[in-house]
């Protein structure tokens, strides 16, 4: 039996609120342990009609790349006298675009990565310790459950600025569920939708560019003490949203990511940013089922910190 959160940590020394030790002292995949092979199984039968959804981005949005990011350089060229083309890709930043962080992104300041890395042990010549490779080798398929807050907050006559800081806590989540009818079920992974995507794809190049200058922009996001107590309780093995950092967060603000530390150093929770959602939205909205089955193939990078989602959603 799983302890709640309240009860963590259950390892001596460990920090508040972390589940380190609970998948064992070498575990490197986190709350992705939550899914088991008869979730899989679950999952899988939730394809009902063969609709496919991709959640990713192009890999060059966004254009200009956030956070300081220098844009991706494509280049082909031909081999075997014009027959074939091979090509190269120069300046990828695999947590550019649609993305995972992986459990190398983000430490707690005062006592390390998840399951208690220590910066040293992830920096070594050919160390491979929390490399997102772990995920990729064994794959992410899951139930997945969209909480369109977006939608919800706009039926109730609430539209916050998509570019500034709009809170999104376990209440508002809990809200979201009832209103959509659907259960939280153990091994799921959660995708929240914002609203942001939609409103980003929609500027102009030279509000893109007055964006990206910001260092950080503003975007509603998760936020509140109650969010990772809601998320472990739930089960849930990996969390995602439409926006740049998950996180609610103020234009230009550089305060710390509390939620990163909180739920990657801490829980060992995937986290997903900048998923394109509003395609799968429109469609639970169509027919009233926001569950579905998620398969995402994170790249097999040794000692990677994070990897494009390559994610679909099947219906």
């Amino acid at each position: 039996m799983l302890p709640c959160f309240s009860e963590l940590p259950v390892r001596p020394g460990a920090p508040p609120g972390s589940s380190w030790g609970i998948f064992g002292d070498d575990d490197e995949i986190g709350t992705l342990n939550f899914i088991q092979p008869e979730q899989v199984a679950a999952a899988a039968k939730l394809v009902r009609r063969g609709k496919v959804f991709s959640l990713n981005l192009d890999l060059d949005l966004p254009h200009p790349p956030f956070f300081g990011r220098r844009p991706i350089r494509h280049t082909l060229f031909e081999k075997y006298g014009g027959t074939a083309l091979d090509e190269y890709i120069d300046d990828l930043y695999p947590q550019a675009s649609t993305q995972w962080d992986g459990l190398r992104h983000f430490a707690d300041p005062d006592h390390g990565f998840y399951n208690g890395a220590q910066l040293a042990e992830l920096t070594d010549a050919g160390a491979t310790r929390l490399g997102v490779q772990n995920w990729a080798q064994r794959g992410i398929a899951a139930r997945v459950v969209l909480l369109d807050v977006a939608r919800a907050l706009a039926d109730e006559g609430a539209s916050p600025d998509p570019f500034d800081f709009f809170p999104i806590d376990g209440e508002l989540l809990a809200h979201t569920a009832e209103r959509q009818r659907v259960e939280l079920t153990p091994g799921d992974v959660l995708l929240v939708r914002t609203g942001w995507l939609e409103a980003y794809e929609e500027l102009d190049t030279p509000s893109r560019e007055q964006l990206a200058g910001l260092g950080r922009p503003g975007a509603p996001g998760l936020h509140g003490d109650d969010v990772p107590a809601f998320l472990w309780d739930n089960r849930i093995a990996a969390v995602a949203a439409d926006n740049p950092a998950l996180e609610a967060t103020r234009p230009g603000d550089a305060a710390p990511l509390s939620l990163h530390v909180a739920l990657l150093a801490r829980l060992g929770m995937p986290l997903g940013e900048l998923w394109r959602l509003q395609a799968l939205a429109a469609d639970c909205s169509s027919d009233g089922v926001y569950e579905a089955l998620l398969v995402s193939a994170p790249l097999n990078i040794r000692g990677g910190a994070g990897s494009p989602a390559n994610a679909l959603a099947l219906k």
